[in-house]
């Protein structure tokens, strides 16, 4: 049986993000899924992809983008989760925050890119700058697809901004790495730093490629994800 591909978006994209790497996966035999990452605290978005999890039959092979790396290191760990794939994604460890992880080293710009919008209950939602989203965010994405992408960003809660992660899945399930050069949100320092301390299975580094890998480099992604799921 194939591996099912659930795949969990980041911060300030949403799921059809995806959508040039599921093609490739649907055209390589795999059922995949993209459910939409709530993106409002790191334990209850990481309670609703395990809520999917549970549905699925037969093996997983979990995917996340960059925020969405920190969702599924904390989902709940189950036998049919085979493989984490870590694309352009965090890997927390455990009392780690984004925030810990993104200043780690330097070359982390798109930070100083976002505004809040408060909120009632107090905490408020990250997006970024229209205006700076196609430089710091998918430089090597065409014009009026980033402009089409900056509107429908999904923002990013302080509450799973700021949340530590839990014990995380990558102690227990294999990982694999595949991370941008050219990233502005997270430097690729942390990436080899995170693959490393994860032991992962295999690293890739894609030359010239900005943080939104999916979108920019969807052939590279699903050839990733293609082959770590021929290996599980």
């Amino acid at each position: 049986m194939n591996p099912t591909i659930v795949l969990i978006h980041g911060a300030f994209a949403e799921s059809a993000s995806w959508n040039g790497v599921i093609s490739r996966l649907q055209a390589a035999g795999h059922r995949a899924v993209a459910p939409g990452n709530p993106l409002r605290s790191l334990s209850s978005d990481a309670e609703s992809v395990s809520d999917l999890l549970a549905t699925i039959d037969g093996p997983v092979v979990l995917v996340g983008h960059s925020y969405g790396g920190a969702v599924i290191s904390n989902v709940t760990v189950t036998e049919n989760v085979k493989a984490l794939v870590y694309v352009a994604a965090l890997a927390p460890d455990k009392g780690e925050t984004t925030p810990d992880l993104l200043g780690k080293f330097a070359g982390a710009t798109l930070g100083e890119h976002l505004y809040e919008v408060p909120r009632s209950d107090g905490t408020a939602d990250v997006y970024v700058l229209r205006e700076s989203y196609h430089e710091q965010f998918c430089a090597d994405v065409p014009a009026e697809q980033a402009a089409l992408d900056a509107a429908a960003q999904r923002p990013f809660n302080t509450s799973a901004l700021n949340a530590a992660s839990a014990e995380p899945a990558w102690k227990t399930i294999p990982s694999w790495f595949i991370s941008p050069m050219r990233d502005l949100a997270i430097p690729l320092e942390t990436f080899r730093f995170m693959a490393d301390r994860a032991n992962a299975q295999e690293t890739v580094e894609i030359a010239g490629a900005s943080h939104a890998l999916p979108v920019s480099q969807p052939q590279a992604v699903a050839d990733f994800i293609l082959r770590v799921a021929a290996a599980v």
